[in-house]
């Protein structure tokens, strides 16, 4: 197993992150779509409440998401780094 800290491809056009390029990346996708995923069948019929439940693993996975990134997340032009 490596250490290294690259879970995530850079996007090629914009800002942020592209698709996973690790098992860590896949897995920690997977399970925020998971948890997405429970939080919309507990709360499906409130969504003030599934929308609570939602935001702390959207924030935590932005934040995963940003410090694993390749290169971090900065604006791309298209050109290669």
């Amino acid at each position: 197993m490596t250490d290294d800290k690259e879970w995530f491809a850079p996007k090629r056009y914009g800002y942020g992150a592209g698709v996973p390029i690790s098992w860590q990346g896949w897995a920690v996708t997977l399970g925020f779509a998971a948890a997405v995923c429970g939080a919309a069948f507990l709360f499906r019929d409130r969504p003030l409440p599934m929308f609570a439940a939602i935001v702390p693993f959207l924030i935590a996975f932005i934040v995963i998401t940003a410090r694993t990134t390749r290169g971090g997340w900065r604006w791309r032009w298209g050109k290669e780094d």
